[in-house]
This record gives structure tokens, C-alpha cells and sequence, in this order.
């Protein structure tokens, strides 16, 4: 599966010249999103069987500068019933700049209720690659 390649934007960079963290959760999100491209029906019914983010976590070795090109590699690490937790990994150059979790519940938005995970979306997250140790 391939990895996300994101472009750094010139509105991505703070003061300091490198990628400001409140950034990286925006990446994560497009990460999931490319992942789930690869893996999901482009036909899937977000609405009924969706997902809402419930929780996510950083840690940043490295700083990202603007001129950099980030790989973010994206793992399952837990699937349960209604909930799973997807981990990141962000390399420029093969240097490991940062790592990430982001915790998603199942969702129904017509109802607004948490669901379980639906089958064919428990069957599509397993495909993707465990966390190397």
C-alpha cells in the first residue's frame, strides 16, 4: 500500500520556518483519507456508516521545513467493536520527523449515534499494514 506524499504548503510554516503542530493533525487527516481511498468502496455510505474522531496524539522529533516531502505510512494498530486507532509515522528522507495515533469511533449521522464497525469497513481496515515494532 502506498504511503501519503504531502506537499507542505507556504500557509503550513509558523515563525519559526518549519511546520507548525496544529498542521500535523490536518496531514494525519489527509492520510486517512488516502488510505481509505485505496481500501473503501468510493461508493461507501458515510452518512449511515461513517466514522467521528475522538481522539488523536503527536510526538515530534523533527521539525518539517516548507521544502520538505513528507511519506506518512499509516498502521491499524487496534480494532474493536465499535471503535478503531489508526497510527502515523512521518518521514522526509527516510528520517523519522514524527509519530501519531488517531482514535475513530463508528458512526451514524442520520441518527447521530455511535454504531459498530461495520463489516465490509472491518474487513477493509484489516487489509491495511500492522505497526512495524
Amino acid at each position: 500500500m502506498k504511503p501519503a506524499n504531502i506537499q507542505v504548503r507556504l500557509t503550513d510554516i509558523d515563525i519559526l520556518g518549519h511546520v507548525n503542530n496544529a498542521i500535523y493533525l490536518s496531514y494525519f487527516e489527509m492520510t486517512r483519507i488516502h488510505y481509505f481511498n485505496q481500501i473503501i468502496n468510493k461508493d461507501w455510505d458515510w452518512i449511515e456508516n461513517g466514522v467521528v474522531l475522538v481522539q488523536n496524539e503527536v510526538n515530534y522529533f523533527h521539525p518539517i521545513y516548507l521544502y520538505d516531502v513528507p511519506l506518512i505510512y499509516m498502521y491499524l494498530e487496534h480494532l474493536g467493536n465499535k471503535s478503531f486507532t489508526l497510527s502515523y509515522e512521518i518521514y522526509v528522507s527516510e528520517q523519522l520527523k514524527t509519530t501519531g495515533k488517531s482514535t475513530l469511533v463508528g458512526f451514524n449521522s442520520k441518527i447521530q449515534k455511535s454504531i459498530e464497525i461495520p463489516e465490509l469497513m472491518r474487513l477493509a481496515l484489516l487489509t491495511l499494514p500492522k505497526q512495524k515494532k
